[in-house]
């Protein structure tokens, strides 16, 4: 269950707790299709609500205003590239720690050009450089995904100080968030996607397990 959608319902009945976990979340996945389509400025409480078939102010008695939304949607994501991550790890119990890396590498590569996901970060990138909800949005999120990729490091390279292990990270981190730059088209453009993924793929494994 994602954070995400059982927080407007922490403090209702549990009762109802099932229903509304169900409607926050079609809330979410109308507001991410939108957000991904028609960006920050088509992104409206009325919209979302047409599209999921409730009232506008059903909409906002889960998230209050149109930013408490772009929160939940981004949370949200990346509680979806959580969940995978740890589906990688119960799958690969009995891999070695860089195999389990490498897959959850592959996984990042495979996500971010995802149209949906791109879409969503691409607008969240542009929409930082000039609204300070948005750039607030933005360094949670970066700083989650070093934290993350930090302790896949340090499975990896235990002997790593500290700094040297979230300086690794961050440049990491900063490698697969630059590929959104690039429309890499996975089925047109097979060859060249392959191609990239596994030259950053090799990055990758480089900065995590150099001495």
């Amino acid at each position: 269950m994602h954070a995400t959608t059982a927080d407007p319902l922490r403090h209702k009945a549990s009762s109802t707790t099932e229903k509304g976990l169900g409607r926050a979340q079609a809330i979410l996945h109308a507001a991410r299709a939108l957000l991904a389509a028609e960006g920050y400025a088509g992104l409206s409480m009325r919209r979302v609500a047409a599209d999921v078939g409730i009232s506008l102010s059903n909409v906002q008695h889960y998230y209050q205003s149109k930013d408490a939304l772009l929160e939940a949607v981004l949370l949200y994501t990346m509680d979806l590239f959580q969940h995978k991550m740890d589906a990688i790890a119960a799958a690969m119990q009995d891999a070695s720690p860089l195999e389990r890396f490498l897959s959850t590498c592959d996984m990042f590569l495979d996500e971010i050009t995802d149209p949906v996901t791109h879409a969503i970060f691409f607008e969240l990138w542009a929409l930082a450089s000039r609204n300070d909800f948005a750039s607030g949005l933005m360094d949670m999120m970066l700083a989650r995904e070093r934290k993350t990729i930090f302790n896949m490091i340090r499975s990896l390279n235990p002997t790593l100080g500290d700094e040297e292990t979230m300086q690794r990270a961050i440049l990491m981190v900063a490698q697969v968030e630059g590929l959104m730059l690039f429309r890499l088209n996975k089925s047109e453009r097979r060859a060249q996607f392959l191609a990239v993924r596994a030259s950053m793929r090799k990055a990758l494994e480089v900065l995590a397990t150099a001495p």
